[in-house]
């Protein structure tokens, strides 16, 4: 999910050939009720923006697991090996 409008994401999974929906959150409605937004600092200034979070949600529609923080080095692995088991 992101920020961005749908024209992008639509954009952004043909070019990377994602096999599943992107969706398009521009009022951060649903990053907020995840608790995927807030405040971080970026280039040394404080800013209200998305966090990097992942959500894992399962089936059953139930959230399985929240990565807050996520830093792209390790992370798909590591949510690779939960969706494992």
């Amino acid at each position: 999910m992101s920020r961005d409008a749908p024209a992008a994401q639509k954009k952004f999974k043909e070019a990377h050939g994602l096999p599943f929906p992107r969706l398009s959150d521009p009022d951060h409605a649903i990053h907020e009720a995840y608790g995927a937004w807030g405040e971080k600092t970026m280039y040394g200034k404080k800013v209200t923006s998305a966090l990097r979070t992942t959500v894992v949600v399962g089936a059953d529609g139930k959230v399985e697991k929240i990565f807050p923080n996520v830093k792209v080095d390790g992370h798909a692995k590591a949510l690779l090996d939960f969706v494992a088991g």
